[in-house]
């Protein structure tokens, strides 16, 4: 029997989600600073002459249809440019809370593409990587290659990998589900622009402070819309801002995960720890942020 070959599917973390209009398509045009935690699902590869699924883990039950699952999704759609490709059987441990802005499906499909690579022994920089990951979905291009980046567009613009400090953070989604597309028609297009992201700036320090600094003055526009419809989500955050040694408390993406960020391992564990205890029902992780 063939060997599986193993990937891991990194959470992505929108530190920073700007809103910058609405296309004529519907589509809207963002900007986000994203890092990826040492979290995530795990997604393997059995090479073989058909294609198929399985689906497992604690949150088996909320990814949905293996028909409609952005690792099939993905896998067709690198096949299509590829003839002769050889596909074969994926098992993913779905760890990651589903809807959660956490991009859990891109990575997945992301995981599938790569996986796919080193069974046709593909290079990474392979283009049509890339052209079956847009083809996928927005956030699969950030997520082929899990390293700090700012994304554009509607996703699909990149810049090069960024040298961010590592960041110590704590998730959490306190199992509320949020459609994308409700959020986004939920944002205010009246609001006031903040400065950009000043990138140039970042990049020269590894200072963590001075980048704890440069996220505060930023923000995720989704934020407003993300509450009116999950309440739960401003009570979340409120509760990180109140825990000792949180820097900086977040939504990610789309919602409903937030995250907050501290100075040290220690204190993210002991604040994972805190949330765990005091509401069980929610799921937490303490991770660090960065390349997964």
């Amino acid at each position: 029997m063939p060997i599986p070959l193993v990937e891991t599917a990194s959470a992505k973390v929108n530190l920073t989600l700007r809103v910058l209009g609405r296309r004529a398509d519907g589509y809207h045009e963002i900007s986000s600073l994203v890092a990826f935690a040492d979290c995530g699902d795990r997604l393997s590869l059995t090479p073989g002459s058909t294609l198929a699924l399985t689906v497992g883990g604690p949150r088996a039950a909320q990814a949905g249809a293996n028909d409609d699952n952005l690792v099939l999704k993905a896998a067709r759609a690198l096949a299509a440019r590829i003839p002769g490709l050889v596909a074969g059987a994926f098992h993913l441990d779905k760890e990651l809370p589903v809807a959660a802005g956490l991009g859990g499906g891109s990575a997945d499909a992301a995981a599938a593409l790569r996986l796919m690579a080193r069974a046709n022994e593909l290079p990474p920089g392979d283009p049509r990587l890339y052209e079956a990951a847009r083809a996928t979905g927005a956030d699969v291009p950030v997520c082929l290659d899990p390293r700090p980046r700012l994304m554009w567009g509607i996703g699909e613009k990149l810049s090069a990998p960024l040298d961010l400090p590592p960041l110590h953070a704590v998730l959490v989604n306190p199992g509320v589900a949020l459609a994308t597309k409700d959020v986004f028609a939920g944002w205010p297009a009246a609001v006031h622009p903040l400065p950009p992201f000043d990138l140039a700036a970042v990049e020269k320090t590894q200072d963590r402070q001075q980048f704890f600094q440069a996220l505060a003055r930023q923000a995720n526009d989704l934020e407003a819309a993300a509450i009116k419809l999950a309440p739960a989500v401003g009570g979340l955050l409120a509760a990180l801002r109140a825990l000792a040694g949180c820097r900086l408390a977040r939504m990610s993406g789309s919602g409903a995960t937030c995250f907050g960020l501290f100075d040290s391992p220690d204190a993210a564990q002991s604040a994972a720890k805190t949330l765990s205890d005091k509401c069980p029902q929610w799921w937490v992780r303490a991770c660090v942020l960065g390349s997964g």
